[in-house]
């Protein structure tokens, strides 16, 4: 059995590094992954394209939910825009309707506008009323992967429905795992799922060292940081 692929999500230049020193397959750039993952500016963008791996940004203009009006989809397309410009290999894409199912239009227009680049659907795909309905959606516009934790907080509690969701895609398109994807609870996927790439963030916490940042509003009391050793014990781990 090959080695299975690790994607890293990171959200600074200090992710990035320890991310690529580790041995990370393929990077999920992003900024604020602490409320899932917003675009990555431009000049992270620009930093990734000279990475050794392939980086695929997010691009998601604001925390909360997926349904995006006229203007933030523009907002989206500009910042494809910039992701092909980068020299980054793909985007990471989600728009959903009111109702929780994926928005058909607007994904097409949005992955028609990213022709060209790799195209992984996010986790709006864990709101969906029906699995099978979204995959066959995803599979039309051309998705390589979606990122999932089979509709439950972390991937860990669904690995019956992650199985499920590998049925249905058939091949067609990689279902890759993420969220509470961590080295102790990698061993509860690995065994149940044909899958040929996980998503994780392989971080630490780490306490605030100037607690006057943190009054100041500057900082959290506490953030997570990517971290090469566990990146590289992640690696080790899919690859034995």
């Amino acid at each position: 059995m090959s080695a299975i692929l690790l994607e890293v999500c990171v959200d600074d230049a200090e992710g990035l590094a320890a991310a690529i020193e580790g041995g990370a397959d393929r990077i999920e750039l992003c900024s604020a992954l602490a409320v899932g993952g917003l675009t990555p500016s431009a000049g992270l963008m620009a930093l990734a394209a000279c990475a050794p791996v392939p980086a695929y940004a997010m691009i998601r203009p604001r925390p909360g939910d997926f349904v995006f009006h006229t203007a933030e989809l523009d907002i989206m397309r500009r910042d494809i825009e910039a992701a092909r410009a980068a020299g980054l290999a793909g985007v990471v894409l989600g728009a959903s309707l009111p109702d929780g199912r994926l928005d058909a239009p607007a994904l097409g227009e949005l992955t028609g506008h990213a022709a060209g680049l790799g195209l992984t659907l996010h986790r709006a795909f864990d709101l969906v009323p029906d699995f099978a309905e979204a995959i066959e959606i995803a599979v039309d516009l051309g998705f390589e992967r979606i990122l999932t934790s089979g509709g439950a907080r972390n991937a860990p509690a669904a690995v019956d429905t992650l199985a499920r969701l590998v049925e249905l895609a058939a091949g067609r398109l990689s279902i890759m795992p993420g969220s509470g994807v961590t080295i102790d609870t990698i061993g509860q996927l690995l065994p149940r799922l044909a899958v040929t790439e996980v998503h994780s963030s392989c971080s630490v916490r780490d306490a605030a060292k100037d607690r006057r940042m943190v009054e100041m509003g500057f900082a959290p009391p506490e953030r997570r940081r990517t971290d090469a050793a566990t990146v590289r014990a992640m690696r080790s781990r899919l690859g034995a």
